[in-house]
């Protein structure tokens, strides 16, 4: 892929802590105009992944080019938009003179800067608090002046890290549509989460890291379709008692990796290599009735989980619900 058909190319990017490494040989590509997500458990490298874009740290070694091949720094940052994790608003500033100041801060006249100010606060449902000092507004509430304040200046390029954390549905889907609106409107976005379910609803493709490292990347879609293609498919039975023969004939076969519940009945998982064909004749072999027999795509989350492990979901479902108490 050449430059000009990207937004962000990162290539080969480490970064090291002493004997840590935070990334690790990292690599992967944004075309322009779509939604990308870096996902994976906290710890992943995620934030390190999305300053060292952001020119907030430095790769040990690698290379990172922005929008026209431009490398991380004051040029390329005109035309970003950057949503830190650990949010930076003034308590005791008010919310309209907070949009105004970031707006000025990216270049904005001040004539520009409170017009911008006054269509995002009521674009975020939060006009009636512009007099108001962002100590008074809650964590959401603060979140979308934030984010607000990062969108302002209507950059090529938003780089979004946890934008989602510790929203309520509600604001959550408010934001989810604002940068909906974004990508229809030419701009790409680039954010971060642990929660796979914000992710697999708007993005286009993923890059899923685990301690560093890329796991796996590409087209969502086209992800789906292959892990769906390696053998995953959803059994019902006709009775409780063909279910239990299965359980204790078929399932245990050796083309079968895993079986698991599902609210459909049973989500199976052949072997590499091996066709759901395979299963019918063992099933029908084995006399055993079923109501239901089908491939399935799998979630994004799914996939997260077959391609990273065990491990390192438990430590994103930690995150979940941490985030679901804030």
């Amino acid at each position: 892929m050449t430059s000009g058909a990207c937004s962000v190319r990162v290539s080969r990017v480490t970064k090291q802590y002493g004997d840590f490494v935070a990334v690790g040989d990292l690599s992967f590509e944004v075309q322009r105009g779509i939604i990308y997500g870096i996902l994976g458990p906290n710890g992943a490298g995620k934030t390190t992944t999305l300053r060292m874009l952001n020119d907030i740290l430095l790769p040990d070694s690698g290379e990172i080019r922005l929008l026209d091949n431009l490398a991380p720094g004051a040029e390329a940052a005109r035309r970003i938009g950057y949503l830190p994790e650990e949010r930076g608003l003034y308590p005791k500033m008010k919310v309209g003179d907070t949009l105004v100041f970031f707006a000025e801060l990216r270049g904005l006249r001040r004539r520009d800067a409170l017009r911008q100010s006054g269509l995002w606060l009521e674009r975020l449902k939060i006009a009636d608090w512009h007099d108001n000092k962002v100590q008074d507004l809650s964590k959401g509430m603060q979140q979308k002046v934030q984010f607000a304040s990062a969108l302002i200046h209507d950059p090529e390029l938003l780089i979004l890290d946890e934008p989602w954390s510790g929203l309520d549905p509600i604001n959550a889907d408010v934001l989810r549509d604002v940068v909906l609106a974004q990508k229809e409107a030419g701009r790409t976005i680039l954010f971060s989460t642990h929660l796979m379910e914000q992710a697999e609803k708007i993005c286009d493709s993923v890059c899923i890291i685990a301690r560093g490292r890329k796991a796996i990347e590409g087209d969502l879609e086209e992800l789906k379709r292959s892990a769906a293609a390696e053998g995953m498919i959803v059994l019902a039975f006709a009775s409780e008692a063909d279910e239990a023969r299965a359980r204790e004939g078929v399932l245990r076969a050796d083309f079968l990796e895993t079986f698991r519940p599902c609210k459909e009945g049973l989500e199976v998982q052949l072997q590499r290599g091996h066709k759901p064909a395979e299963l019918m004749a063992a099933l029908v072999e084995a006399r055993i009735d079923v109501s239901r027999f089908e491939h399935k795509q799998p979630s994004l989350h799914q996939i997260f989980v077959d391609k990273v492990g065990e491990q390192a979901d438990t430590a994103m479902s930690g995150r979940s619900s941490e985030a679901a108490r804030e």
